[in-house]
């Protein structure tokens, strides 16, 4: 593609800028690595929740939800659930509370505040640090692979050579450029960034959707999609009739999204235990401990709903209706169709000069903001709950500020050696989500819920978890590719790697489980000030009799209903926002304002259910 001039200076105009402004704020982070990482916690929580939506907004996210779209029409709205996307929601409600209480500055620092400082608790340290480098190494490699397609299809150079294709070369050379301001700058460059940033995809969400809508004849689009196609809600069977298409077809039954019913209900079942879990180890936890207040924490988590899912979805339903009148002819050209570039190819071929150029902006921008969450959020485990903690506890400030330099670098680098052999987008998703949550959420939901559980059992249930996470999904395909192979539609890769979840969930727990009642309960004073600080619900009577003995107005959180409902409403609230826009923009606007009732009825009962109980509740 040939790229106008005006695109050319609004691209290198937003470079300049946004590394400009990386340096410029960097000097607020060298003073110490409570600044670098944690920016003082003095970010007020809006901007956390602007940088955290944004961060979020990544390139390859919305290359993934455009294709779903494609292919799976009104019911891929349901597939971002294989995140699980509703954990947001549970860290909103409550879970944002109980990690802020801490007044920890990693995940891994926390869970010496839950397990305490003996063998257990720095076992259960360490495994944290290993899951939160392996887990930050796979989303490294995850945005390297997306930004990579984007970039080799929509700028007009082939930069392919001896060593690397040409997506990987763009995909290095952005990646080097967003590290000079990421590494730099800390949490204080990370956060202002992300702010203009999201600015930048707003305005280029809207221009894409007043472009994409301008002239369209909705009646003979509806009539040219695809049966099934405009259902919303999940059936048994997916339903979606390709068959003017046969390369859409294929593409349903390798993914292995047919059996569409069992699909959903599976992914209920592990959205339940990730999201219970709380949010990995990364830069959405960062952004909580960043956060001023436990109430400010759970503010942030909401306005990171408010901000995201609409502009998000206004510019992936935009693209995938001009793919629809622009580009099908092109794919059903194509033998084996790549899905995933339906987004670069839409903006390199059919957005006009200028707003190509402002889009391409917000699509960099996205990368940008995505690619430096991560890369802050990896260091502070390697240089302060390892490095620090066990090495070299006295150094000066700027020492540990240098190593951070070092650790973001070599992070970045193993991240993106690890994209280079990554196969899709797809693949790196359902891996993530599915296998690496999976090792996840058995110790981390009992963590929370059940006082006996010690460090030991959480060191078992997630070395469990990882090693499950390397070896099931293996297994899993070689079984449905020599056994089952009359079944291949049912043991697809979607529910392939919810069952591979589920598989690793029941293998981790079992472990946390066998570790915890094998070895000694925990400290009490440990357990009595974890439990004090951060009052979670569950089951914790022998350590609130504990408490109350020293403290009698201590009172235990009686808020698990509450909680609860403001899930159910959050979910709803939190759906209504990733469709509404699809609905509009497809011309569906009966459909579009039952959205925005369901929207507006699920804000009014949070503000009375949730958002005036903060003060109360989250002291």
């Amino acid at each position: 593609m040939n790229l106008s001039t005006l695109d050319i200076i609004i691209i290198l105009l937003y470079l300049l800028v946004i590394i400009g402004l990386g340096f410029w704020i960097s000097k607020k982070a060298s003073k110490n690595i409570q600044s670098y990482f944690l920016g003082d916690n003095n970010i007020k929580w809006y901007w956390l929740g602007f940088s955290n939506s944004s961060g979020m907004f990544d390139v390859s996210g919305t290359a993934f939800y455009v294709a779903l779209l494609f292919i799976y029409g009104f019911k891929a709205a349901w597939l971002p659930w294989l995140w699980p996307i509703w954990n947001q929601i549970f860290v909103m409600v409550f879970l944002a509370i109980w990690i802020r209480r801490s007044n920890a500055m990693t995940g891994a620092d926390w869970i010496i505040k839950r397990f305490g400082d003996d063998r257990g608790g720095r076992l259960a340290h360490m495994i944290v640090v290993i899951f939160a480098i392996v887990s930050v190494i796979g989303f490294i490699g995850y945005v390297f692979v997306g930004i990579g397609k984007f970039a080799s299809n929509i700028l007009p150079w082939d930069l392919s050579n001896a060593l690397l294709t040409s997506p990987q070369t763009y995909a290095l050379i952005i990646v080097t450029l967003t590290t000079l301001y990421t590494v730099k700058g800390g949490m204080y460059s990370v956060v202002a960034t992300e702010v203009l940033q999201y600015g930048i995809l707003v305005v280029s969400c809207i221009l894409v959707v007043v472009f994409a809508v301008k002239g369209v004849d909705y009646d003979s689009l509806h009539q040219r999609l695809p049966q099934g196609w405009a259902s919303f809600w999940p059936e048994w069977k997916l339903n979606v009739n390709w068959d003017n298409f046969a390369q859409a077809s294929q593409k349903v039954e390798e993914d292995g999204f047919i059996w569409f019913g069992a699909l959903v209900l599976m992914m209920i079942g592990k959205g339940i235990f990730a999201s219970l879990a709380g949010p990995v180890p990364g830069f959405d936890m960062q952004r909580i401990l960043s956060a001023k207040k436990p109430w400010e924490a759970a503010k942030l988590s909401g306005f990171t709903n408010l901000v995201l899912y609409i502009p998000l979805f206004m510019m992936v339903s935009a693209l995938t209706l001009i793919a629809f009148n622009n580009f099908m002819p092109t794919l059903q050209g194509q033998a084996k169709p790549d899905f995933e570039v339906i987004l670069s190819q839409v903006v390199s071929n059919y957005l006009p000069a200028g707003i190509r150029g402002i889009v391409l902006a917000g699509l960099l921008a996205s990368f940008m903001s995505a690619f430096s969450a991560f890369v802050n959020a990896a260091p502070a485990y390697l240089v302060n709950d390892f490095y620090k903690k066990y090495f070299r506890p006295h150094e000066s400030p700027r020492h540990y500020v240098k190593c951070s330099y070092l650790t973001s670098i070599a992070i970045i680098a193993i991240g993106c050696f690890f994209g280079l052999f990554a196969d899709s987008l797809s693949s790196l998703t359902l891996w993530i989500s599915s296998a690496l949550y999976g090792g996840y959420a058995a110790a981390n939901v009992l963590k929370w819920i059940w006082w006996r559980f010690n460090g030991y059992g959480y060191f078992a249930g997630m070395l469990a978890g990882l090693l499950s996470a390397t070896f099931v999904p293996k297994l899993m395909a070689w079984l449905s590719t020599n056994y089952f192979t009359e079944y291949k539609d049912l043991f697809g890769s979607g529910i392939g790697t919810l069952i591979s979840f589920f598989i690793i969930l029941v293998l981790s727990m079992s472990a946390s489980v066998i570790g915890c009642l094998l070895t000694p309960i925990p400290d009490k004073k440990v357990l009595e000030t974890f439990y004090a600080n951060t009052r979670p619900w569950g089951f914790w009577k022998p350590v609130l009799n504990w408490v109350q003995q020293v403290n009698p107005a201590f009172e235990p959180n009686r808020q698990f209903k509450w909680d609860m409902l403001n899930v159910l409403v959050g979910i709803c609230w939190q759906m209504s926002m990733v469709i509404m826009p699809v609905f509009f923009v497809f011309g569906y606007f009966s459909y579009g304002f039952t959205a925005v009732g369901i929207w507006v009825a699920c804000i009014i009962i949070l503000k009375f259910t949730w958002y005036d109980r903060l003060k109360i509740t989250a002291v």
